[in-house]
């Protein structure tokens, strides 16, 4: 554990340094001692920040405890530079994936249970109602959409509301992806005039197709898409381990952080074996 955190202050620093980024000189704590607080906090305290800050501090991390109203304050400034460091990881991912596969998928993360929506302050929209067809049960909270390698790290993902289909979120993506690349799904993402988009630019979308689909696939195509379909549930179960029973946050962009840094958190494990 001691070397898995010094490596995160090591990359959050190293980012923030690339950036020419400088702290104010009356802060206690830099930017890269916040962010490794929150990255900790997702890798090995379920999103529970003061209770990283506390072990860091009492372990001689970091040099002063600072409250929680001032960490809050100062993990909103830099809320940026999560996003920036999970695509830096993820090109290097990318470097070091010499197959160009990769596998598209979602899952959900629950905000409430069903029978609480009424008291929810965080969200108040039936667009938040989602249904995961995997367990056959509904789901009050966000879905995170994932583009992983055949190794199971991540490299691209976007969070949408419980409703947004599988489909839809074709759209949504960036696919800055290798040419030549192949991208797995399963049935909910035969679009065709996706699939025809991207081949024009020297990428493969290759769903599994359904049982009246215009566009069968051979056999041996349907058998190789089903055993790199199976390697996204290395990511999904990654994150899910890290993901507790309920996040607690106080808004909706604090609960929106606090998933962005378990999908971070899950990425670094990945990358580096933790």
């Amino acid at each position: 554990m001691d070397t898995n955190i010094i490596l995160v202050y090591c990359l959050c620093d190293d980012l923030l340094k690339w950036q020419h980024h400088r702290d104010d000189p009356q802060c206690v704590l830099s930017d890269a001692e916040i962010m490794t607080i929150a990255i900790v906090a997702a890798m090995y305290f379920s999103g529970n920040q003061a209770m990283a800050r506390l072990l860091l501090y009492e372990q001689g991390y970091i040099k002063e405890n600072i409250s929680r109203s001032r960490f809050c304050r100062r993990l909103k400034r830099v809320q940026h530079q999560f996003v920036m460091l999970f695509r830096l990881l993820g090109d290097r991912a990318k470097e070091h994936n010499e197959d160009n596969i990769y596998i598209i998928d979602s899952l959900p993360v629950i905000v409430c249970d069903n029978y609480r929506i009424r008291r929810c302050k965080l969200y108040r929209d039936e667009t938040y109602r989602g249904y995961q067809a995997s367990k056959k049960r509904y789901f009050y909270g966000l879905k995170i959409h994932l583009v992983v390698t055949k190794d199971g790290v991540p490299v691209e993902f976007f969070l949408s509301p419980g409703a947004f289909s599988d489909a839809s979120a074709l759209e949504q993506f960036d696919f800055d992806l290798p040419p030549h690349s192949w991208i797995v799904g399963d049935k909910a993402y035969n679009v065709y005039h996706i699939e025809d988009v991207m081949a024009d630019c020297d990428r493969l979308l290759l769903p599994m197709r359904k049982a009246n689909s215009k566009r069968p696939r051979e056999p041996w195509m349907t058998f190789l898409l089903a055993h790199y379909r199976k390697r996204v549930e290395t990511a999904g179960s990654q994150i899910e381990r890290l993901l507790p029973k309920h996040i607690h946050a106080v808004t909706a962009d604090g609960f929106e952080l606090k998933t962005i840094l378990f999908v971070l958190a899950s990425s670094i494990f990945s990358i580096f074996h933790l």
